[in-house]
C-alpha cells in the first residue's frame, strides 16, 4: 500500500481550507425576519429599528413584520426609517387579539415567501403569534424578545409557556426580567439570555434646551420631567400624591408629564383635586431630548418595568434621576453620592429624594455626569447589536 506523502496531505488540507474560506466569503447573508406588535413610536419599537438598521448587512439580511396597521408616514415614522435603510416592512393590519388565528396564517404565508432562517420577535403578541407562525412556516429558529416583567395580565405568561416549545432563546432586557421570566413565568433558565437596552448618548448630550415659553413654564422654577405612557404601570397616580407632599415644602418646581394613555383624564382630574397647579400634561412629544436638556430632574415612579428607556435617555442627557426599584432600574443607575433608586412602596422616601436633589444643584450635576459616563460605557448600541449578532450567529452556525 502506497502512503501519501506529508506534502500531499498538507497540500490537500490547505486546498480544503481555501475552499472553505471561499465558500464563507461568498455565502449570502442570513435572512432574518423581525416581528413586532406595532411600529408606533415607543421604547421597544425604537429598539427594534435601531437593531435592524445597525445589523451587519454582510452577515444578515433583515425584513420586518408589523402585526398592526401601518403607521401614518411622517418625518419621525419608524416605518419610513426602516424603508429608507433598505429594509422591507410588511404590516398586517391586525387590531384585536381575536384576529390571531387569521393573522398567524397570513404571517406564515409571508414567511414561506421570504424564507427566513431565523425569526426574532419583540413584545408579547408578536412573541406568541410570531413563534406560532414560524412553526407553521417551517422556520428553523425563533428568538423572542421579553421587554417587561408582566405583572398585570398573567394569561400572557401562560401563552409564553405554551409557545416556548417553538423557541430557541428568549432575550430579556434585564436580569430582573430574566429572573421574573424564570421564577414567575416558569420559562426554562437555559433559554433565557440578557441583552440590555441601549442609547445614543451623543444624540442626547448634544441637543440644546427646549424653549420654556413653549412648555408654558415659568423661567425661574426647577423642572421635573416624568416621561412615559399614562398607564397604571407607570405609577403617575401615586407620583401626584408625592408631589403634593413636595409642594408643602417647596413651591419653586413644575412637573412635566410627557406622554399620553388611557389614564390621562383621570390623572388630570386627580391633579385638580389635589390642587396641583404646577403639573403640566404635555401629551406625546417628539422633542424629548430637548425636554431632557431643559429639565433639572427626571423621575420614574413605575410599579413594574423591563429596562426603562427613559432612564437610559435621562442618563445620556446627563440628568439625575429618582426612580422606583423596579426591573432594570438598579442595573442602569450609578449611585455615586446619593441612592437614586427608591422602593415603590415608600412614597415618603421618594418625596425626600426629590426634595434633596431639587435643593442641591452640585449634587444633581455630579450625579448627571456619573449617569452619562455610565450610559456611554455600558449601554452603547454597538455592544447591544454585537450581542444580538452573536446569538444569531451561534444559532445559525455562522460564528
Amino acid at each position: 500500500m502506497v502512503r501519501p506523502s506529508q506534502s500531499f496531505i498538507t497540500g490537500a488540507i490547505q486546498r480544503m481550507a481555501d475552499n472553505s474560506s471561499s465558500t464563507d466569503a461568498h455565502r449570502s447573508p442570513a435572512r432574518i425576519a423581525f416581528c413586532i406588535t406595532e411600529l408606533d413610536p415607543g421604547g421597544a419599537e425604537r429598539a427594534l429599528v435601531e437593531l435592524v438598521t445597525r445589523l451587519d448587512r454582510g452577515r444578515f439580511s433583515p425584513v420586518v413584520y408589523c402585526l398592526g396597521p401601518r403607521p401614518v408616514s411622517n418625518p419621525t415614522s419608524l416605518v419610513d426609517q426602516l424603508e429608507a435603510a433598505g429594509v422591507a416592512v410588511h404590516c398586517f393590519d391586525a387590531r384585536r387579539f381575536y384576529h390571531s388565528p387569521r393573522l398567524a396564517r397570513q404571517l406564515a404565508r409571508q414567511m414561506r415567501k421570504d424564507r427566513p432562517e431565523l425569526v426574532q420577535t419583540f413584545l408579547f403578541h408578536a412573541n406568541v403569534i410570531g413563534a406560532w407562525a414560524a412553526r407553521r412556516a417551517g422556520v428553523p429558529h425563533v428568538v423572542t424578545g421579553i421587554r417587561v416583567a408582566e405583572r398585570r395580565a398573567h394569561w400572557h405568561l401562560r401563552f409564553a409557556r405554551w409557545t416556548d416549545r417553538y423557541v430557541d432563546r428568549h432575550v430579556c432586557v434585564s436580569t430582573g426580567v430574566r429572573d421574573f421570566s424564570r421564577v414567575v413565568g416558569r420559562l426554562p433558565a437555559e433559554k433565557l439570555l440578557v441583552v440590555p437596552n441601549a442609547v445614543d448618548v451623543e444624540r442626547y448630550a448634544s441637543v440644546g434646551p427646549a424653549d420654556r415659553k413653549l412648555l408654558d413654564t415659568a423661567p425661574d422654577t426647577k423642572l421635573i420631567a416624568c416621561i412615559g405612557r399614562l398607564d397604571r404601570q407607570k405609577g403617575i397616580d401615586w407620583l401626584l400624591e408625592v408631589m403634593r407632599d413636595v409642594e408643602r415644602r417647596d413651591s419653586k418646581w413644575e412637573l412635566l408629564l410627557v406622554g399620553d394613555g388611557p389614564e390621562q383624564e383621570s390623572l388630570q382630574r386627580q391633579a385638580r383635586q389635589l390642587g396641583l397647579a404646577r403639573v403640566h400634561f404635555l401629551s406625546f412629544r417628539r422633542d424629548v431630548p430637548e425636554i431632557l436638556a431643559t429639565c433639572d430632574l427626571v423621575v420614574l415612579p413605575s410599579r413594574w418595568e423591563g429596562m426603562p428607556n427613559v432612564v437610559l435617555e435621562a442618563m445620556a442627557a446627563g440628568r439625575a434621576v429618582v426612580a422606583t426599584d423596579v426591573e432594570g432600574v438598579g442595573e442602569l443607575l450609578a449611585s455615586d453620592g446619593l441612592e437614586q433608586v427608591v422602593s415603590p412602596h415608600d412614597p415618603r422616601r421618594f418625596a425626600e429624594q426629590i426634595m434633596r436633589l431639587l435643593g442641591d444643584e452640585s449634587l444633581r450635576n455630579s450625579l448627571g455626569v456619573a449617569n452619562q459616563a455610565r450610559a456611554r460605557e455600558h449601554f452603547s448600541f454597538a455592544a447591544t447589536v454585537s450581542a444580538y449578532e452573536r446569538i444569531y450567529g451561534e444559532l445559525l452556525g455562522r460564528d
